[in-house]
């Protein structure tokens, strides 16, 4: 009896004793910032079990997101794609609320791995109403500024983390080999020098790299974003520029050309590299091992995590999806970390786990996989910090950030002829005159001038989509009070004559595009754009802005135009255009591309045997600012 009792009392001091430990909290090694990152992924991943790994290696849209379902399949990762948005016009706070919910999820697992929200922001936080939106890529390679590009970047950062967003899809460093590409406008440059040195923008995004950290992944803080590298790689050689087509090139030009911006990138310490639709020489980058794997992991020592395009693991059959289990097997065996799956998330994770246990796909894969998605989200500090605040909502659009824009857009113009040479030239135009015209289908229309990309994935047009200044705005804020401006969209040439104005500025150029929908094989500028410059230019002296994401047919019009501004898509602050075109700074802006004379001569890049521009690589007139 008396042994029975000292038992009993044993095992109700154990179960106290038990009690009193959990009470405290029993040490979670994983969970202590003091621990090495090495030493916490080790220890979570011991306790993970398959289907939790999967989870993290999954990413869905915020459509089909909920806090339950981020419990029940332990989702890694949440994304917006292009216009995917709680609401019209959303708050930062109803932002950061989604974001939150969805994080309470991940939150409330057995483990509590937070997950990480991302979003396409490739010029500004280019899906948020009010944020500013700075020119594409093309305008800023134009600028030749990389510290300029590394400031857009920081920038960048605040405003997507004022809406509670830790991670963007950006920076694209393509490097765009023909314009009749779509996303051409996403390149900085034909040249992969330039494009190497805007990978500056990592350094802005992510924060600046400790020099004994360099080519680790590296996110300095809370007022940082992770990076994404896109897209892996000769997304801008295909042929003709089709889009998500094949890349026909030799394993020395496609280290030559379009590998040197992911060297700089990975030194830089960018958390992700994305992964390209195309194909290299017929063989879908979805699925090619040996520049996944074996190049950018292995060769390269890229830590980070490779993700997927949207729904990238489908279309490596034709038709898309139309074998699953042979694209999800193809995919993960690559070396795609993560997969942006985005909407079937269950037969994602069931194909997946099935394809594990059968031994179609080796546990070691999985568990790199896991193993990268854990040591950015460590880096970055999501354990520590998983849930937003409010108290960055006043960087989205903040005045400062718009004045670096408006800086952007000064240093992006490039002028490409000013007057005849015998005459005086056109440029700066005078804020003193007693009647202007103002036209164009591009003179009045923000959504023109922001480009694809903008609140919408293919960009919209109008005044309503955002915030910001367009460029016959910019011109009354700037010309002389006594100066008369008058707006006619489209105006005629008995118009135009009977006016007698002193001189005309016309606006024109494409109208928003993105990816596939802006292949051209034309690179024609829509009317009535062609009618506008002749109307105008044929009665008055003239100044025609081009509002394009890449040089377009303008040769049968140079003779008729005075002068000739490329401003590629500005983005919100227009005010930038007519800081330039009156005087106050002056020309500064270099092609980042050749300008063609016909499309027939496509694809020509600079130090090409055939090169017979219209407007070579490089070239950009300059002018002085007027004295004050």
């Amino acid at each position: 009896m008396g042994r029975d009792y000292a038992m009993l009392l044993l095992g109700i001091l154990l179960v106290l004793c038990s009690w009193t430990s959990m009470a405290r909290g029993e040490y979670i090694k994983y969970k202590d910032p003091k621990q090495p990152i090495g030493a916490r992924i080790k220890d979570l991943m011991r306790r993970m079990t398959l289907e939790e790994k999967i989870g993290q290696m999954t990413q869905i849209d915020r459509s089909v997101a909920s806090t339950e379902v981020m419990k029940k399949y332990m989702i890694g990762s949440v994304l917006s794609g292009g216009g995917s948005v709680p609401a019209q016009k959303a708050s930062p706070e109803t932002w950061i609320n989604m974001v939150n919910d969805f994080q309470k999820g991940s939150l409330s697992t057995r483990l509590g791995i937070p997950m990480i929200y991302g979003i396409d922001a490739v010029h500004g936080h280019n899906n948020v109403y009010k944020a500013t939106i700075f020119p594409h890529n093309i305008g800023m390679g134009a600028t030749r500024d990389p510290e300029l590009v590394k400031k857009a970047g920081a920038a960048t950062a605040l405003e997507v983390r004022a809406t509670g967003i830790p991670y963007v899809f950006a920076p694209c460093i393509a490097v765009c080999r023909d314009p009749r590409w779509g996303r051409c406008y996403e390149s900085y440059s034909e040249d992969p020098k330039i494009v190497q040195q805007m990978t500056a923008i990592i350094s802005g995004l992510q924060g600046e790299i400790p020099a004994n950290s360099l080519g680790v992944p590296f996110v300095a803080g809370k007022k940082n974003v992770a990076a994404c590298a896109k897209h892996y790689v000769g997304d801008g050689g295909t042929t003709r520029g089709v889009n998500e087509d094949n890349t026909v090139i030799d394993w020395h030009g496609l280290l030559s050309i379009h590998m040197p911006g992911y060297y700089n990138s990975i030194i830089r310490g960018v958390a992700t590299v994305m992964i390209s639709f195309s194909s290299w020489n017929g063989v879908k980058m979805h699925t090619n091992r040996n520049l996944i794997t074996g190049f950018l992991k292995d060769r390269l020592r890229f830590r980070g995590f490779v993700i997927s395009d949207w729904r990238g693991i489908d279309r490596i059959t034709t038709p898309p999806h139309a074998n699953y289990s042979y694209s999800i097997e193809a995919g993960i065996h690559a070396g795609i970390d993560m997969i942006m799956v985005p909407y079937n998330y269950t037969e994602f994770i069931d194909g997946l786990i099935s394809e594990v246990k059968k031994g179609v796909i080796p546990m070691n894969r999985i568990d790199d996989a896991v193993n990268r998605i854990l040591r950015v989200k460590f880096q970055m500090g999501l354990f520590e910090n998983p849930l937003a605040d409010t108290s960055l909502v006043n960087q989205l659009g903040s005045q400062e950030h718009r004045q670096l824009a408006r800086e952007a857009v000064r240093k992006s113009l490039v002028l490409l002829k000013n007057g005849e040479s015998a005459n005086p030239p056109m440029l700066p135009l005078p804020k003193k005159a007693s009647k202007i015209l103002v036209a164009g289908s591009h003179a009045d229309n923000l959504g023109y001038q922001c480009g694809g990309w903008t609140i919408d994935w293919q960009g919209l047009g109008g005044n309503n989509l955002t915030v910001g200044t367009t460029i016959l705005k910019a011109i009354e804020n700037t010309v002389d009070p006594k100066t008369k401006v008058v707006y006619e969209e489209n105006p005629d040439t008995s118009f135009v004559k009977s006016n007698n104005f002193d001189y005309a500025i016309v606006a024109v150029g494409e109208h928003p595009y993105a990816e596939t929908q802006g292949d051209s094989l034309n690179l024609t500028m829509p009317d009535p754009g062609p009618s506008t410059i002749k109307h105008v230019c044929g009665a008055v002296k003239c100044v025609v802005i081009i509002i394009s994401g890449r040089p377009v047919v303008i040769e049968p019009y140079v003779a008729q135009m005075d002068a000739i501004v490329a401003a590629w898509l500005p983005g919100t602050e227009g005010q930038g255009v007519a800081d330039v075109l009156f005087g106050d700074y002056g020309f500064t802006g270099k092609l980042p591309r050749t300008w063609f004379k016909t499309v027939d001569q496509l694809p020509m890049n600079v130090g090409d045997p055939h090169y017979d521009p219209l407007f070579p690589f490089g070239f950009g007139l300059t002018t002085k600012p007027n004295k004050a």
